[in-house]
């Protein structure tokens, strides 16, 4: 099986992606099983900590070698106050191409599309989309909303914050939250800006298997923005209610990260694997 890059466009060898120092954390099964790795990519203001909270150690218990990254100005990576979407997918493509066999790519919330983009530089066994916010000015909408004190700034290039009401259920011990919510960091301004333009990821490369998943009671993404995610990979999201926008850490994180697994065990490889 083939892990190459897509040969880059003329622009990207001309403006190459400044390299920077990539937090990676791993977990690997005691036993090989000679399932395909997964590369867990964590939303705007998250590092690769919320999914070594629970997800890493769960899906390596399930023979699932497991590894969580933090984007570049995220968690213990490099800093990178100007980075863009370019640069994020860059990273994931560079750290998913590093890994023994073709990957899973996961990705949680903005970076979600941002894995969205690196499937049109990386061919993946299979990627999944947690809560998938694809931006927009529909997303900046519904965030002004719900959340106008923590949006605001964001708009002028300030910090996005986001509340505990918006990320987990009310199920979650309010300790937890706040430990978790004192714990978020910030993207870079462009990529902010970008996230709100709303620009399509090309196609993904070699046509992998899509899961989208979320849940209808999420706080940052509507059930109808789950819908249209969906159907742009040619199927339906499959819904968690009663959970929060961050899955991964909430009360009930493993019925999620179960269903993925599930899938994955069940989905064949992908066209011309």
């Amino acid at each position: 099986m083939s892990r190459q890059v897509r040969i880059m466009r003329g622009r990207e060898w001309a403006r190459p992606v400044r390299p920077v120092r990539r937090e990676v954390l791993s977990v690997t099964p005691e036993l090989e099983e000679a399932r395909p790795p997964l590369l867990f990519v964590p939303g705007f203001g998250h590092g690769a900590w919320a999914f070594a909270e629970h997800w890493l150690d769960h899906a390596a218990s399930r023979g699932f070698p497991a590894h969580a990254m933090s984007l570049r100005g995220h968690g213990g990576s490099g800093p990178a106050p100007e980075a863009t979407l370019r640069a994020y997918a860059h990273d994931v493509t560079q750290v998913a191409a590093s890994l023994p066999r073709q990957a899973v790519l996961v990705g949680h919330g903005a970076g979600a599309l941002v894995v969205a983009h690196a499937l049109a530089r990386y061919p993946a066994r299979a990627a999944v989309l947690v809560a998938p916010v694809f931006g927009g000015w529909a997303t900046l909408g519904a965030a002004l909303r719900r959340n106008p004190v923590g949006t605001l700034p964001a708009v002028v290039g300030g910090r996005l914050r986001l509340s505990r009401r918006q990320l987990f259920s009310r199920e979650l011990p309010e300790d937890e939250a706040r430990r978790y919510v004192s714990r978020l960091g910030r993207a870079g301004r462009r990529a902010q800006w970008q996230l709100l333009a709303g620009r399509d990821a090309e196609p993904a490369v070699g046509r992998p298997p899509v899961l989208v998943l979320g849940s209808p009671d999420d706080r940052v993404v509507p059930a109808s923005a789950l819908t249209r995610a969906a159907r742009r990979y040619g199927s339906a999201p499959l819904l968690f209610p009663g959970m929060g926008h961050d899955m991964m850490l909430d009360a009930r994180w493993r019925e999620p990260v179960d269903a993925i697994l599930d899938w994955l065990e069940k989905e064949p490889p992908a066209a011309g694997r």
